[in-house]
């Protein structure tokens, strides 16, 4: 097992006029299951094909353990790969399948029917050794492609959104599974996927990117509860986290005709006349009197335990997307569409960004 260190490791494209990952500082722990999330096109597949060695490094380092492994060969680097679309040899078992690299390797058969049996028990497909893989499920075979990685017994996993061909019931379960087995290997994982739900569920830390750069890396609950930036605020959370512009006041700020409470701290902070609120959709609670903010409902989506309002600030003009609101409400009596709903947001779970830079305000 090793430590992965990303130090100020930049990916150029020609003909690009950005950095497709620019000056990845980022340290993973021996063991640790790291995620990389973001929006398509945000560099975290590229982050992992340059730490795979799939990519060339135009600046900066990559270390696994103490090796500077930058200009080494993918077969050097002691890693193994899972991609999202399995890559199954058709014309070989699952048994032939989960052995290949061990009998390139010139490994004993005895031996390398040892391991693929442990993998196989490991993940429950000992029963389809014998099978070809057009004969499986989706979920088997991506079952098989995890056997493959793990009877390399290599120092590092890394998996590219192994999971996005899967239906959204089995993702669920294999999500867990493989989440679970990394802990029972303690092998170190870096793990990309666009789904935020599946980083914040799987994850020991989750590193957030975009536009290649990133943006913050701490555990989901830190993720969730402080934000960096307005970016990381937006993108963790389902329902996404609501982020209005307020215009400054001597002791506040104004919304949808309402006042927000602010500290001198954060007034001081600001950087212009307005700021960016945040508030979670669970944030939001049903009141009356001053300082709530009415909210046309649109939609009203009942999910069983929950209850989501979606809808605009009603005193904000309509044509302002920014004013869209999304609540939680009692789903034993949800509103219905057309009401209009006063609600305040609770002052401890009230995030603060500079409407400028984005950034968090104290």
């Amino acid at each position: 097992m090793a430590s992965i260190t990303y130090d100020k490791a930049t990916r150029r494209y020609a003909g690009s006029d950005r950095p497709a990952v620019d000056a990845l500082d980022l340290e993973i722990a021996d063991g640790e299951f790291l995620v990389l999330v973001g929006p398509s096109g945000c560099g975290k597949s590229t982050s992992l094909r340059m730490l795979a060695g799939l990519e060339d490094i135009d600046d900066g380092a990559v270390w696994i353990g103490d090796r500077d492994v930058t200009q080494l060969p993918p077969r050097s680097r002691d890693i193994a790969m899972v991609f999202q679309n399995y890559a199954l040899y058709p014309h070989m078992t699952v048994a032939q399948n989960m052995g290949f690299a061990l009998k390139i390797a010139g490994r004993p058969a005895s031996e390398i029917k040892q391991k693929v049996l442990e993998a196989a028990k490991l993940l429950d497909i000992e029963q389809y050794l014998d099978r070809k893989p057009k004969a499986l499920s989706g979920g088997q075979r991506q079952r098989v492609a995890m056997g493959r990685a793990i009877v390399r017994e290599p120092q590092v996993f890394l998996m590219d959104e192994p999971l996005s061909n899967l239906d959204a019931k089995l993702r669920v379960s294999t999500r867990t599974q493989i989440a679970a087995l990394q802990r029972r290997l303690g092998v170190t994982t870096v793990y990309v996927t666009h789904d935020q739900v599946e980083a914040m569920t799987m994850g020991d830390r989750v590193a957030v990117l975009s536009d290649g750069l990133l943006m913050q890396c701490d555990t989901p609950r830190a993720l969730y509860d402080r934000p960096a930036n307005a970016f990381v605020a937006g993108f963790i959370g389902s329902p996404a986290m609501n982020l209005v512009t307020a215009k400054l006041t001597a002791d506040g700020a104004e919304v949808g005709g309402a006042r927000v409470p602010l500290t001198r701290e954060t007034i001081a902070a600001a950087d212009g006349d307005t700021v960016t609120l945040g508030f979670r959709p669970e944030a939001l609670e049903v009141a009356t009197g001053d300082g709530t903010l009415p909210i046309k409902v649109e939609l009203v989506e009942e999910l069983g335990s929950d209850a989501y309002v979606y809808g605009k600030l009603a005193e904000t003009d309509a044509a302002d997307n920014k004013s869209n609101v999304v609540a939680r409400v009692d789903p034993r009596t949800p509103p219905a569409m057309g009401d209009t709903l006063n609600l305040r947001i609770r002052p401890d779970e009230l995030h603060v960004f500079s409407a400028t830079s984005g950034l968090r305000l104290p």
